[in-house]
């Protein structure tokens, strides 16, 4: 696993690299994208660290990067409101796609123009936009606003993305469609359905992308309980390449076919290397996503069933939250010896060993995330339950009385990682996600700790003598 977290060499079997012919026993001569998903929408790494993960992941066999930018993304005029406080700048994003094309990195940005559009919706100034007026999850397609404002939204990145082939509109998980007033209307007055209103507004976003040299992408789970015929009439297919996703170790991806019934030319595949078994997870199970490139490779190979249909990529998910509101999973640099391993078995067709201790960027927060997530609750726990000066000497009676011995009280202390990986995040991301983190993960367990000290440090300030008259007294000496 070290050689493969230092480079090792690229592959050139199913996903062959761009410019290659595939080897023999590959299911297409064509060129496939590998795309690593950057999801900025929770702990964004600071662009010095994306310095040093682009040659990383150009080694490793990546040949591009989906960037979710959502709140991090520059806006300007009356999307300004949108910026987060720690959002990059117009240079930062410029420097983003430079460090790329250095590292032979596409660049494909995406945009939520359905569903997922919490980051947008949550504010006062855009809750009209709003499907169900409750909830902030998705847009309705039929407000007069609704649109305006996903063009300008789209137009103010790929002004800044003019280099790109390549635009992912999302339209995954659009919750609550249909259930809006004017979404009921829309169905009685046309005799539609949810299906068709859906298509129709993705239509209409798909076709304010689409330009000579550029094509959108989507996410296909809303189109999986659509007929293919249903589908093929509504012309989407001119327009976009679904990006079919399942992120479990076993799937049945059986409706890939009617992709190709509904006339789509192309296809992309989507797997996951975090950010997919629960949304508080802080560290990644490699086995579960190992087998879920696995079975990818399965489906690969299968295709030729499904001509002319074409397979033109996949995208290696990293979620970072489930949805805005969400806390944050599995941090960017926790999951790169998964990368590492989903990436070298998709390009080789082979899996590595084991997840190994190769250097690589954010290895020390990788490290120190590993005894948070295997040691403090069970350190902390310790300390509390089985120090002897703890547990004889300022157990829960001494502490609500602020009695004890300084003597037996200062041979105790902490050994904690907090410090430390404090530093560490704050080298890679921005003060709110250090300190999100932070309050997630190792808060619960050192806050018990915190208390011990504060009741230990008033305890030695009092000299061990009794707070007030008729206070405990320690036993006589024999």
């Amino acid at each position: 696993m070290e050689q493969v977290l230092q480079g090792g060499p690229r592959g050139s079997c199913i996903l062959s690299g761009a410019g290659r012919d595939a080897a023999p026993g590959c299911s297409s001569p064509r060129p496939l994208l590998r795309l690593v998903h950057l999801d900025l929408k929770g702990a964004a790494p600071r662009v010095s660290y994306l310095e040093q993960l682009f040659p990383l992941l150009s080694q490793l066999g990546a040949s591009g990067i989906l960037v979710e930018y959502e709140d991090m993304f520059p806006f300007q005029g009356e999307l300004e409101t949108l910026r987060s406080p720690y959002a990059y700048s117009e240079e930062d994003v410029e420097r983003i796609q430079q460090l790329a094309e250095l590292n032979q990195l596409e660049v494909v940005p995406l945009v939520q123009t359905f569903g997922h559009a919490e980051f947008i919706l949550k504010h006062e100034k855009f809750q009209h936009l709003r499907e169900v007026e409750r909830f902030p999850n998705s847009f309705n397609p039929h407000a007069p606003g609704t649109l305006p404002l996903l063009r300008n939204l789209l137009a103010q990145v790929m002004e800044k993305h003019g280099r790109s082939s390549w635009i992912h509109i999302g339209a995954d998980e659009v919750f609550h469609l249909g259930e809006g007033a004017d979404s009921r209307a829309w169905m009685s007055r046309t005799k539609g359905d949810v299906g068709a209103m859906y298509l129709q507004h993705v239509k209409e976003v798909a076709s304010a992308v689409a330009a000579p040299g550029r094509r959108a992408l989507m996410w296909d789970d809303m189109l999986r309980r659509m007929s293919a015929g249903a589908l093929r009439e509504s012309g989407l297919a001119e327009l976009v390449s679904p990006v079919v996703w399942f992120y479990a170790p076993d799937f049945d991806a059986g409706h890939v076919g009617k992709y190709a019934e509904s006339g789509f030319g192309s296809v992309w595949f989507a797997s996951a290397f975090k950010g997919t078994t629960g949304p508080a997870q802080a560290w990644p199970p490699l086995g579960h996503h190992l087998q879920n490139q696995l079975s990818w490779l399965k489906v690969v190979e299968a295709m030729p069933r499904f001509a002319p249909l074409r397979l033109q990529g996949i995208v290696l998910t990293g979620w970072q939250r489930y949805d805005h509101y969400a806390v944050l999973c599995e941090l960017l640099p926790v999951g790169i010896p998964s990368l590492a391993v989903c990436l070298q078995t998709l390009s080789t067709w082979c899996v590595p060993s084991d997840e190994g201790n190769g250097a690589f960027p954010g290895a020390q927060i990788y490290r120190l995330v590993e005894q948070v997530n295997g040691h403090l609750k069970e350190s902390v726990a310790k300390i509390l339950e089985e120090e002897s000066a703890v547990k004889g000497w300022f157990s829960p009676y001494h502490r609500k009385r602020r009695f004890g011995n300084p003597r037996n009280l200062e041979s105790f202390g902490s050994r904690l990682v907090e410090r430390s990986l404090r530093a560490q995040l704050a080298s890679v991301y921005f003060p709110d996600a250090v300190d999100e983190w932070l309050e997630e993960n190792v808060s619960p367990y050192l806050e018990p700790l915190r208390e011990l000290l504060r009741d230990y440090r008033a305890v030695i300030r009092l000299n061990g003598r009794p707070k007030a008259p008729g206070a405990p007294h320690a036993p006589a000496a024999p």
